[in-house]
């Protein structure tokens, strides 16, 4: 009996679209730049594989459901994140004097990043709360390491070095969460007042907020990061002899 009728093998979806023939790279590429400009909410393997020009069925072979691809968004994050600093003139630091600027370069490109791909960045979260360490895309694992490694070979002791990883990671995260919350109700909007929707704010119930409001709207940028980043890291060298004066 022929291939293709009911009783012989499924037909092999065609991996050659609009692009030439698929790879990962030009899958996740193409994930990505489909949520850059429409949303995670877009994404769906119906959709990518119309972007692409195959069937849907052909891109089981590079991400084998909707959270591997999902997951292979964050990996395409964090490969942007590695060739930023890989493209630097300058590696990371690893000398004991110089820590600070290693996690604030590493810190200044991953705020790069995110700030370029917006809507991807709510994956940081969801996902990498959803996936072990040992499953994690291995660009995420390779700037665990890269992190880590700064830490330990300025000095630092193992509980101390996850201590600091942690409240970096918690700190550079949580500062770009918020630095991406939407605050504008109106854009079209000239008057700041509406623009921001302050009269849906009750001025009784919420006077501080909305006193506020047009100071949270502004961005901290790449200064905001930075500041905090020093206060966070003070904590942790004010009572460490060998690695305070990084």
């Amino acid at each position: 009996m022929a291939n293709g009728s009911r009783n012989g093998p499924a037909r092999r979806a065609s991996d050659r679209g609009r692009y030439g023939r698929l790879s990962r790279e030009l899958v996740l590429a193409s994930a990505l730049e489909l949520v850059d400009q429409e949303g995670l909410s877009a994404l769906s393997m119906r959709r990518l594989g119309a972007e692409l020009g195959v069937e849907a069925m052909a891109l089981y072979r590079y991400a084998e459901s909707k959270d591997a691809l999902l997951d292979g968004l964050v990996e395409a994050l964090y490969l942007e994140l590695e060739a930023r600093l890989d493209a630097e003139d300058e590696p990371v630091p690893v000398a004991g004097s110089t820590w600070r600027a290693g996690l604030h370069r590493v810190a200044r490109a991953t705020y790069d990043v995110c700030l370029a791909h917006p809507q991807a960045v709510p994956l940081l979260a969801t996902r990498l709360l959803a996936v072990p360490l040992a499953r994690r895309p291995a660009a995420v694992l390779r700037d665990h390491e890269r992190v880590l490694a700064l830490l330990r070979q300025s000095g630092f002791d193992e509980a101390t070095s996850s201590a600091v990883f942690r409240a970096f990671t918690a700190w550079l995260l949580g500062y770009v969460s918020v630095e991406l919350r939407p605050v504008v109700d109106n854009p079209d909007e000239t008057d700041p007042a509406f623009r921001l929707g302050l009269h849906r704010l009750s001025a009784k119930e919420l006077p501080t907020l909305r006193e506020t409001a047009t100071a949270l709207a502004e961005r901290g940028g790449p200064e905001g990061l930075a500041a905090g980043l020093d206060a966070l890291l003070d904590g942790f060298t004010s009572g460490s002899p060998s690695a305070a004066s990084g």
